[in-house]
This record gives C-alpha cells, sequence and structure tokens, in this order.
C-alpha cells in the first residue's frame, strides 16, 4: 500500500518548493476509465498523488456515483486501479492555481493524453474541467457529456471538475454527472463481454469443422488430394 500523506496541510515552504513538480501518471491497461485533470496542485506537488487535498469533492463524488465501494484516501492508489479508474493530467506541472497555464500548455497536453490513452487503452477518457477541454481541443461548444472526438482511440466523456470553486456543480449533481458515465463504461463493457462470447462461439464452430474435416480425412484414404480430383462446377455433389 502506498504511504499515506500528512494529515496537515504541508507548509508553506513545502508547497512553494512544489512549483513545477510532476506527478507520475496512475494508470495500467485494462482500465475503466482514465481520469484527465488539467494539472496537478501544489499539495499534489508534494505528495505525489492525485487531487491530494482530502477534502477535493472528487473523492465523495467517485463513491457517490458508484466508481468506488468507498470514500477513498488520495493515497490509496492501489484501490483506486483496482475500480479500474486511472488518472493523469493535461499538463504535468504543478501550480497553485489552473489559471496559471497558458493556452499552448493546454494544447500541447492533448497530443501527449492521445499517446498516453494509446498505450493503456482505457474504456473511456474522463476530462475533468469543461473551460480547458474547450481550449485544448479548440471546440468552444464543448458541453458535459460524450464527445465526437477520440483521443487515442478512445472515446472522450467531459466531465465538470470536482473543485470547490466550481460551485455551480454541487455534490449531487456533479454524482449524477460522474454516474453517467459510469454507466456509458458498464454497458460498453457488457457489450464488449457479448461480442467476446460471440467470438468464443465462432471459434467453437471452427474447431467442430476442422474435426469434421479431420474425422472424413481419416474415413477417406485419399486424403486433401482428393478435392484436387473433384469436377469444377461450383456446385456441392448431390
Amino acid at each position: 500500500m502506498s504511504p499515506r500523506p500528512a494529515s496537515r496541510r504541508p507548509s508553506p515552504e513545502a508547497l512553494q518548493a512544489a512549483y513545477g513538480a510532476v506527478v507520475p501518471d496512475l494508470v495500467r491497461p485494462g482500465l475503466r476509465v482514465l481520469l484527465c485533470g488539467i494539472n496537478p496542485s501544489l499539495w499534489s506537488g508534494v505528495t505525489g498523488h492525485h487531487f491530494a487535498n482530502p477534502s477535493n469533492r472528487l473523492w465523495p463524488v467517485l463513491h457517490a456515483s458508484g466508481w468506488t465501494p468507498r470514500r477513498l484516501h488520495p493515497s490509496e492508489t492501489g484501490a483506486l486501479l483496482d475500480a479500474g479508474i486511472g488518472v493523469t493530467n493535461l499538463v504535468p506541472r504543478a501550480t497553485a492555481r489552473a489559471d496559471e497555464l497558458d493556452d499552448e500548455e493546454l494544447r500541447a497536453g492533448l497530443p501527449r493524453l492521445a499517446a498516453l490513452a494509446g498505450r493503456v487503452r482505457p474504456a473511456w477518457v474522463g476530462v475533468l474541467g469543461l473551460s480547458a477541454w474547450r481550449v485544448a481541443a479548440g471546440e468552444r461548444r464543448a458541453a458535459v457529456g460524450p464527445q465526437e472526438r477520440r483521443v487515442g482511440g478512445a472515446p472522450v466523456w467531459l466531465l465538470p471538475n470536482p473543485s470547490g470553486l466550481n460551485a455551480s456543480w454541487q455534490l449531487p449533481r456533479l454524482a449524477e454527472a460522474y454516474g453517467a458515465l459510469r454507466e456509458a463504461a458498464e454497458a460498453a463493457a457488457a457489450g464488449a463481454g457479448s461480442a467476446g462470447a460471440g467470438g468464443r462461439e465462432d471459434d467453437d464452430e471452427e474447431r467442430e469443422e476442422q474435426q469434421r474435416g479431420e474425422r472424413q480425412a481419416e474415413v477417406d484414404p485419399r486424403g486433401d488430394d482428393a478435392a484436387l480430383h473433384e469436377p469444377l462446377t461450383g456446385e456441392a455433389p448431390a
């Protein structure tokens, strides 16, 4: 288990020293969703954990929307991955405020996100923050919900930023928005399971056909060469 960060807020000196720190991506193959924040906070820069402030609303929202079985602590990275959730950022460097980033940094983050999604192949990419996505993707009218654009081959779902500064989105509304993505992810997984079952049935039929051919070869001493001597009428023999 990852070490838990200190329960107290880091000192001003530690926060100032965390400017520009990079928090590693929390990913692995087979994710249900890769959550993409704007950039790490200074608190995250100090601890090395995404959304490191335990009071960040992301944690109760993930629980209330059904993504996690309980409210996780930012240090519980293993439990987050076990829930099928990974985390990255458009811009990797830590700042005190997201508005310290310029538009070029946000736009430069999209190819990086696409490369990461292409490598770990999540079922969905969930982008946390309307304004950042609108700038990064050049889609000024983008709204919460599924997007037409795919990133690294994965479909994109735009989510409201869980920051407490985003006062227009209170917890019940946030949970509803994040829950809609969870339902879409579960539906996609169920569809993939059905397709996989169909594929297995096709494989079974192919094996059965091969076995029939092998049994026929045992009965017909001419073996495979027999086909070379059949009349080329294009019709099956009666």
